[in-house]
């Protein structure tokens, strides 16, 4: 069978994804910063054969693969930038720049894709219709690179899109994702409560910014707690408090910023309304005033029906049924929401925890890692959602037509 060839070619090529993804590990770069990391993305796509725009939104790279018969066009997309992070881990690969890691698995992702790319380049006379390989930048800081290479048109002519996300809590060898709503939209807010400063002795002589500012981020875990339907799920979290200077001093101003995370388009812009609501209710009632900055991030990652039948139908050929699992909504945020809102597509996770003890970090963490064996499962994932897209919508020109009516009516006794 076709697929199973193309599965064997990534196998072979483990070694080279492990070696790309160790090579994007050790030189990790920002969001809206990545310079060397697009140029080796584009030098390898290059020398595969592969046609490659390069800057597309600003730092993105898309390589094309035409098929050798008529088709429609599928895109895969990966995410390379990392995060402000100190790499803590005690391996060869680790970061060599300071207060900069993969710590998301980035690096595995584009090393996935790059192998997939290989595999694909080397077969493109069997593909029936265009492959699309999207290079995503700054994934992980808002606006996010999703939105500027849609801008420059990196999904022109694209009939549906598949991504991924390594997720090192789960097991090796289990992929899992769901119909609808799979990640949150992320919005985040800042807040700056501004009172009266004056001598610690003296509070009634002043307007106390710190207690305003904790008086509202009270009131705020109500919004959720009590004005959410408890069936739609949101979060509201405060990250970050900084206020006063001395022990003696009631401060002028109070500054805290947080995010929030829902699902459904009605409880996020109820969010957003009431948030404003509280904060300038609370302020008003204890006499101080309030400058405030809430932003809509990404989108919510929502998957579609057909495009998520078709990962859950190749997964289950490709793993087995018990490894392929139906996941409940996370409030992670990703910017691949932004391509699903113009195409149809499905976004899964692919578990990378190691099964052999080895102890494992969760996203975001300083000693963050991954299972490597996991890049192949990804990859034969999106090779079967590739292969069996393309063939499903595999176009017959009107003379092939002509001729397979022809040879119908030839073998057909008189």
């Amino acid at each position: 069978m076709v697929i199973n060839n193309w599965h064997q070619k990534l196998e072979d090529l483990y070694d080279q994804m492990v070696e790309w993804r160790r090579h994007f590990h050790q030189y990790p770069e920002l969001s809206f910063e990545e310079v060397e990391t697009p140029k080796l993305i584009a030098e390898i796509l290059t020398d595969l054969g592969i046609e490659v725009r390069t800057s597309v939104g600003g730092r993105g790279v898309v390589g094309i693969i035409r098929g050798g018969n008529p088709g429609k066009t599928v895109a895969l997309r990966a995410d390379f930038d990392a995060l402000p992070i100190q790499d803590e881990k005690d391996v060869p690969y680790k970061s060599k720049v300071p207060g900069v890691m993969h710590a998301c698995g980035h690096d595995g992702h584009t090393a996935t894709l790059l192998g997939v790319a290989k595999v694909l380049s080397e077969v493109r006379e069997e593909l029936s219709g265009n492959v699309v390989l999207i290079h995503q930048h700054a994934e992980e800081k808002a606006p996010g690179g999703a939105v500027e290479m849609i801008a420059d048109g990196c999904l022109e002519g694209v009939d549906a899109i598949f991504g991924y996300h390594l997720a090192s809590p789960a097991p090796l060898g289990f992929v899992g994702t769901r119909k609808g709503p799979v990640m949150a939209a992320a919005d985040s807010f800042e807040v700056t409560i501004y009172g009266k400063g004056g001598h610690g002795s003296a509070p009634h002589e002043t307007v106390d910014s710190i207690i305003v500012a904790t008086q509202v981020i009270n009131q705020l875990q109500l919004l959720v707690s009590r004005q959410v339907d408890p069936i739609k799920t949101a979060v509201l979290s405060v990250g970050s408090f900084h206020a006063g200077v001395a022990n003696n001093v009631i401060s002028d101003k109070a500054h805290f910023t947080g995010t929030v995370r829902s699902f459904d388009p009605e409880v996020r812009g109820y969010l957003e309304r009431e948030f404003k609501t509280i904060v300038e209710g609370v302020c008003t009632a204890l006499h101080a005033k309030a400058e405030i900055r809430y932003e809509r991030g990404y989108s919510p990652v929502v998957n579609h029906d057909k495009e998520t039948d078709l990962f859950f139908k190749v997964a289950k050929d490709l793993l087995g049924a018990d490894k392929v699992a139906e996941i409940p909504p996370i409030t992670g945020g990703e910017d691949f929401g932004a391509y699903l809102e113009r195409v149809p597509g499905a976004f899964f996770h692919v578990g990378a925890a190691n099964p052999d003890g080895r102890e494992m970090f969760t996203h975001h963490h300083p000693k963050f890692d991954i299972d490597e064996r996991a890049l192949v499962i990804a990859g034969k994932t999106m090779l079967s959602l590739t292969y069996h897209y393309l063939n499903e919508h595999q176009e017959t020109s009107l003379d092939d037509s002509k001729n397979d009516l022809l040879s119908q009516i030839q073998q057909r006794p008189i």
